[in-house]
C-alpha cells in the first residue's frame, strides 16, 4: 500500500498544507484540536475537497486539482472509522456488515461470513449494536469497512469520547486488529501516549503545518521543533541562545548548559521532566535549584524547581515513594543535573 498526499486547503484561520507519503504502516497525526488533523482525513476520504494538490492511493489518483479528478468517497477504496462507529442501530451485525455490498446475494453472504470469522463475531450475527460491548461494536465497524475492500483505514479519534477503562479495552482491541489484519491506517489523535502505543510513525501538525512523518522513537528522542516537542508532551522548554559550539544559555531558566554538538540552529532547548537527575556532586550541567512548589499527582510528585530569581520553574517528576523518602519540602535546595544526552535542541 502506498498513499501520497500533497494538498492545500484554506480554513478559517490558516491554510492546511499536508504533504506526506504512507506505506504499509500505521501513521498517527498528532496535534491539538482544530489543527487540521480531521480535515486531512476528510480530504483523503473525499468528504471534503482540497483547494489544490493531489492524492494518490496505490497508483490510482483519487484527487488531482490540475487534472480535474475528484473521485467520490465510495470509489476511493478508503474506510473511515468515526468516533461512534456509525453502526445502524436498527440493523443486526450481519446487516451492518452487508450494508452497501455489491454483487449477488450469494457473494454478499460469502463476504459477510468471511468477515464474521475474521473479526471473531461468531454468535453475534443477529445481535443489534445496543446489545454489543464497545469492543464488539468496533470490530463490527472494522468488518463493515473491510468487507467493502478498503485499502486504507482512516481512524478519526476513535477513542476520544470513551472513559478511561473502556478506552483501554477499545485501544487494546484496535491494536490487535491492526496487527492481526496487517492493515495500513492513519490515526488522528491529540493524545501523545495513544499515538505512541498504536502507530509506528508520527507526524505532528500545528495550525495546518505538518512535520514530516518520523519513527515514533526518533520523534520523541529528537522532535526538532518547539511545536513538536510540546505536542510530544515535553513540559520544560526554554528560549535559548547558543554562545559557542558547546554551550547555550537557557534564557527562561537562567542557566548556561553544555549542549550536544550540533550544526543546527538552536532557538529553544528542552528536557523531559523524567530526565532530570538530583545529584550530590558538582559536575557538568549541575545547578542548585530552589523547590518552588510540590504538586502531588496520582502516583508521582511534580516538583517545580527554580534555578534563578525570576526564572521560569522547571518541572521534575518523581515517583511518590522516592519523593517521600527524600524528605525535602518547598524552599529546600537541590542540586539538579541536566544530562547532556537528554537535552533537545529545537528550531522555532
Amino acid at each position: 500500500m502506498e498513499l501520497i498526499v500533497g494538498i492545500e486547503k484554506r480554513l478559517r484561520d490558516f491554510t492546511l498544507r499536508a504533504d506526506f507519503t504512507l506505506q504499509d504502516t500505521t501513521l498517527a497525526l498528532l496535534g491539538a484540536s482544530g489543527s487540521g488533523k480531521s480535515m486531512t482525513l476528510k480530504c483523503i476520504a473525499g468528504l471534503e475537497r482540497p483547494d489544490r494538490g493531489r492524492i494518490v492511493l496505490n497508483g490510482r489518483t483519487l484527487y488531482d486539482s490540475t487534472q480535474g479528478i475528484d473521485l467520490p468517497p465510495q470509489a476511493r477504496g478508503v474506510g473511515y472509522l468515526f468516533q461512534n462507529y456509525a453502526l445502524f442501530p436498527n440493523m443486526t451485525v450481519r446487516e451492518n456488515i452487508a450494508f452497501a455490498l455489491d454483487g449477488s446475494r450469494a457473494e454478499q453472504e460469502r463476504i459477510v461470513a468471511e468477515n464474521i470469522v475474521r473479526f471473531s463475531l461468531e454468535g453475534l450475527e443477529d445481535a443489534y449494536p445496543a446489545a454489543l460491548s464497545g469492543g464488539q461494536q468496533q470490530r463490527v465497524a472494522f468488518a463493515r469497512i473491510l468487507a467493502r475492500g478498503a485499502d486504507l483505514l482512516l481512524l478519526d479519534e476513535p477513542l476520544a469520547a470513551l472513559d478511561t477503562h473502556l478506552k483501554w479495552q477499545i485501544e487494546t482491541a484496535l491494536r490487535g486488529i491492526l496487527a492481526a489484519q496487517g492493515l495500513a491506517a492513519i490515526l488522528v489523535t491529540h493524545d501523545r501516549d495513544e499515538a505512541f502505543r498504536i502507530a509506528e510513525g508520527i507526524a505532528t501538525i500545528e495550525r495546518g503545518q505538518f512535520t514530516p512523518p518520523m519513527d515514533k522513537h526518533a520523534l520523541f528522542r529528537s522532535p526538532g521543533t518547539r511545536a513538536a516537542a510540546a505536542l510530544t508532551g515535553c513540559k520544560n522548554i526554554s528560549a535559548a541562545h547558543r554562545i559557542s559550539g558547546t554551550h547555550a544559555d537557557a534564557l527562561d531558566w537562567g542557566i548556561t548548559l553544555c549542549i550536544p554538538p550540533s550544526a543546527a540552529e538552536v532557538h529553544y532547548i528542552a528536557i523531559r521532566a523524567h530526565d532530570l537527575v538530583v545529584v550530590q556532586a558538582h559536575e557538568e550541567n549541575v545547578f542548585p535549584a530552589r523547590i518552588a512548589e510540590v504538586i502531588e499527582s496520582t502516583f508521582t510528585c511534580i516538583v517545580m524547581l527554580q534555578f534563578a530569581d525570576g526564572a521560569v520553574p522547571i518541572r521534575w517528576e518523581v515517583a511518590k515513594p522516592a519523593w517521600i523518602a527524600r524528605g525535602a519540602e518547598a524552599g529546600s535546595i537541590l542540586y539538579v543535573k541536566f544530562p547532556k544526552e537528554a537535552l533537545m535542541l529545537l528550531r522555532a
